[in-house]
């Protein structure tokens, strides 16, 4: 057993407004160079569409994440013979159109236009060649549904159109939509990493954050198709891959990434998970793919069994990162709870960023009949959701939005009365009285230290540095053993 920790998120997508400050914050921070236009290591969809880059998930083009063969784990992209011969041409390469060109606005023809009869108009201009373009795609060009020409091309709602034997309706009355907030995964078995002919990407060892030397990095691209979550960016300026790193120098000084950070609706959560590393093989290659999403659970290990915790120490786990483990909301959502699931678990890469899935509107009149709608009343379809979360299997996704709906006759029977719940509500126990109070405390009231409970590194800080420097001399420097624990 190698136990190993994870700083892990949990988005709560029924809070998610689609306000897209997580997406500006990030983009302002990271992706503000040239080269880097297009990049949105956040970015927020509006589902059912295509995603950014456009259509994402088509995995029979892009051949992204892993597939099994004859019960062992290979990469889509096929065997390392195959991506040699791929490596100066690759077919599954996205282009720039499948995300979209760059542009600003001639904004000088404003300024500088002589007196005309007309008013003058800034077109718009590539950032890449600086020629004028017309604008047909966008990083959001589903954003509420603009079109519903493209909605209607989402490959999960297709999928989910064949299992229910009827295609799904897009007619207004019973229209659905829900926005899905996407950052790199950061994951357990990142197909991005064993794609990578450089080794300039890996995954730290003390935090799992993912991330690529750009010392290291050559430019050959084959991580960009090896992500099947497209998180992977290629930089036409400086010629090198680069991708989210958890604002892991945030995460360093115990602060939470800047998309959960600055989230207006409060719908991230963040906290250390701990793992078995012997165990992330055995789970990605889980032959049913309706099973991978308990199976990757089922790495996670209790951060109160003396035995792992054993494990951990002598793996180098420092104390204060297993007690943030133990009080770890991601924990408690992910594992005790069983409320969250991974993005597209079929992939394999066992993801460490999970979902809590939504509870969409119900229809009138089922309102009106019962006032709380189980999970195959909701608007959106059950199997569209598990065609997202769990590999097309809905048992899962139902179990979590009939516990959720549990939760809300639990809390207006507690606060209302149980005559106040058509249909009635409990009796409850009180062990499920206690959980459902905690996950309403979680879910609904959270503060900032409740949402986000993520340790200082394992490493010296720059305070204890200086304070070595001062005491022994530049010439002498010696770290206190206490600072490296």
């Amino acid at each position: 057993m190698r136990i190993k920790a994870q700083i892990s998120m949990a988005m709560n997508l029924d809070k998610c407004l689609g306000c897209h400050t997580c997406s500006v914050t990030c983009k302002n921070t990271w992706t503000n160079r040239p080269g880097t236009e297009y990049m949105y290591f956040n970015n927020v969809e509006t589902r059912p569409g295509t995603g950014y880059p456009r259509n994402w998930e088509d995995q029979q083009r892009w051949r992204g994440g892993w597939t099994l063969a004859n019960g062992k784990l290979r990469l889509a992209s096929g065997s390392a013979a195959v991506r040699l011969a791929k490596l100066f041409y690759n077919p599954e390469q996205p282009v720039l159109d499948d995300y979209y060109e760059p542009y600003t606005y001639d904004y000088e023809t404003l300024t500088t236009s002589p007196r005309r009869e007309h008013q003058p108009v800034a077109r718009p201009r590539s950032v890449v060649t600086g020629e004028r373009m017309e604008v047909t795609w966008g990083p959001n060009w589903d954003d509420d549904l603009a079109g519903t020409q493209t909605a209607r091309k989402d490959q999960n709602l297709e999928a989910a159109s064949e299992k229910i034997g009827n295609a799904i309706k897009m007619d207004l009355e019973d229209l659905f939509m829900k926005y899905l907030p996407r950052t790199c995964n950061h994951c357990l078995n990142p197909a991005c990493v064993a794609a990578c002919p450089s080794g300039a990407i890996y995954k730290r060892d003390e935090d799992g954050v993912v991330v690529i030397s750009q010392d290291q990095c050559r430019g050959w691209r084959a991580c960009v198709p090896a992500c099947p979550y497209k998180k992977v960016f290629y930089n036409w300026k400086t010629n090198k891959s680069e991708k989210c790193l958890f604002c892991y120098p945030r995460l360093e000084s115990g602060q939470p990434t800047l998309c959960a950070d600055t989230c207006v609706g409060r719908l991230r959560y963040m906290g250390v998970l701990l793992y078995d590393m012997d165990r992330v093989r055995e789970a990605a290659s889980t032959t049913d793919p309706g099973a991978l999403a308990d199976a990757e659970r089922d790495v996670i290990c209790d951060p109160f069994d003396p035995e792992v915790i054993a494990a951990a120490r002598e793996q180098g786990v420092p104390d204060s990162w297993i007690d943030a483990a133990q009080h770890s909301p991601v924990y408690r959502i992910v594992k005790e709870w069983r409320l969250a699931l991974p993005l597209h678990a079929e992939y394999r890469t066992l993801p460490m960023v999970w979902y809590i899935p939504p509870l969409s509107p119900a229809a009138k009149r089922v309102e009106l009949r019962s006032g709380l709608a189980e999970a195959d009343e909701m608007r959106i379809p059950v199997q569209y959701l598990a065609e997202l979360f769990s590999a097309g299997n809905p048992e899962p996704v139902r179990a979590i939005i009939d516990d959720l709906v549990e939760l809300r006759r639990y809390m207006r029977a507690k606060e209302f009365g149980p005559d106040a719940v058509p249909g009635g509500a409990g009796p409850y126990t009180d062990e499920q009285a206690q959980r459902y109070d905690e996950m309403y405390r979680l879910l609904a009231l959270a503060k900032y230290n409740e949402r986000f409970n993520i340790p200082e590194s394992a490493r010296p800080t720059a305070e204890e540095c200086h304070a070595c420097q001062v005491a022994a001399g530049f010439n002498s420097v010696s770290v206190p053993e206490e600072a490296l624990r």
